[in-house]
């Protein structure tokens, strides 16, 4: 407004991309897919989609960085403390003046100006992260990283790695084109990120930000290219083609794992969740993913125990697909122990497993071994509200006794491997630039 010229992208192109409805509208002209989703301007409007999308879904609000005030709601009492709670947050000091008392006017005041959307939850969907660098006519796709947690998680929380572990070619084709397209539709000028979700085969758009995303710091050290750098030259009116950039041929993995602060704040709930968490992050780095995963793991200051007992318990989607994790650790000589309905799938697969109590059982249960310094490691998935609430005291203990604690399906596999690493003695240390120099 004060015409001061504007570097790179331009604030109409910012603005299409963080307005959930203008984004949709992008989204439908370039024919691509978002998950199930509607766009709410009143609580009236927010209520009548939640109906018909039905649960779960997320909740993103436009304009927020960092996740905030997003939400996966699973019932009717999270979403009516959503729309009660988390909103009134959001609005600024002088709205809450003029509405002292009324909840549901400052609500209507905040999504009046910034639309919320409401996507269909995909769960057990793979999700993905996208770096790329364009100019307005050429881009350059930097970096395709493939979360470790499913979607869902805050992509700033989420361990990834780069390049992708099990995404198909004609997948990595895809994401490529759908990248390329919205960078162009939106004019980018310097650097984008985008999340996706993959369920069945399909892609969906998740976001895009039209700026450098956090990701960007670990794409540079992996590719070897200085993508930051390179993005403000062009902001400043250098054209992408003048830097010659190549697709890169890695011979290496990097795994990017966040560091969390749970440790400091007592009584805090370690799951994650559509808001970010982290404080900072690292980098695993090596020739194959387990050797990469394990040092992120040691990286991030989580121990990685090489003998003792895991304690296994998760949802029932999850039972069949924990076996073979389950089994590399049983092979490694670790003592398992289980609760009820895992155990006797553990069992019938030909595991050798003990059984433990859930807290609800009864004592001595999980919370007491831990506490007692009986496990050394734990995997446990939940679902549902009820489920999730039972579980936090084993969270809560596994934080305070430093026991290292994966809530995913993907996060528990991914530490099976680089645990099997750790133990054959295959960490080695090695400069960044070894990793470039061997496959020059």
């Amino acid at each position: 407004e004060a015409g001061i010229p504007i570097l790179g992208t331009s604030p109409d192109m910012i603005d299409l991309a963080e307005d959930r409805d203008r984004f949709k509208r992008l989204l439908d002209k370039l024919g691509l897919k978002q998950p199930k989703n509607g766009i709410a301007y009143s609580v009236e409007q927010a209520r009548i989609i939640a109906g018909e999308l039905g649960l779960p879904f997320v909740v993103r609000p436009s304009y927020v960085l960092g996740g905030r005030a997003m939400a996966i709601i699973r019932d009717e009492v999270m979403f009516e403390d959503y729309l009660l709670g988390t909103l009134p947050s959001l609005i600024p000091s002088e709205v809450k003046a003029k509405y002292p008392n009324d909840k549901t006017g400052q609500i209507n005041t905040v999504l009046g100006k910034n639309p919320l959307l409401f996507d269909r939850y995909l769960s057990d969907a793979i999700e993905v992260d996208v770096d790329c660098l364009s100019d307005g006519r050429d881009v350059f796709v930097a970096g395709i990283m493939e979360h470790i947690e499913e979607a869902g998680i805050h992509s700033g929380d989420s361990a990834c790695s780069l390049p992708p572990r099990s995404l198909s070619a004609d997948i990595i084709a895809e994401l490529e084109r759908q990248t390329r397209a919205m960078a162009l539709a939106l004019d980018v000028g310097g650097l984008m990120n985008v999340q996706y979700a993959i369920k069945d085969g399909v892609i969906y758009v998740l976001e895009v930000n039209p700026r450098a995303s956090r990701t960007v710091p670990f794409v540079a050290k992996v590719i070897g290219q200085p993508i930051a750098k390179i993005a403000a030259r062009v902001m400043a009116g250098e054209t992408l083609g003048s830097f010659d950039l190549k697709p890169a041929s890695l011979g290496h993995v990097g795994v990017k794992e966040a560091v969390f602060p749970f440790a400091r704040f007592p009584g805090v709930d370690v799951l994650l969740g559509p808001e970010m968490r982290s404080t900072g992050e690292v980098i695993g780095l090596d020739r194959s993913f387990d050797v990469a995963f394990a040092k992120s793991q040691l990286g991030a200051g989580s121990k990685v125990p090489v003998k003792g007992t895991v304690f296994v318990s998760v949802r029932d989607e999850d039972k069949p697909r924990i076996v073979p994790a389950v089994r590399i650790l049983a092979d490694l000589g670790f003592r398992i122990l289980a609760t009820g309905g895992t155990l006797k799938l553990l069992q019938e697969a030909g595991i050798d497993a003990a059984r433990i109590n859930k807290v609800l059982e009864g004592r001595p249960h999980c919370v007491d071994a831990i506490k007692n310094g009986e496990i050394q490691l734990i995997f446990n998935t939940t679902e549902g509200p009820q489920a999730l609430a039972d579980s936090r005291s084993l969270r809560r203990a596994a934080l305070l006794h430093k026991v290292p604690y994966y809530t995913t399906l993907a996060g528990a596999i991914a530490a099976a491997e680089g645990i099997k690493a750790y133990c054959r003695g295959d960490l080695e240390v090695r400069s960044l630039q070894s990793y470039f120099e061997r496959a020059a």
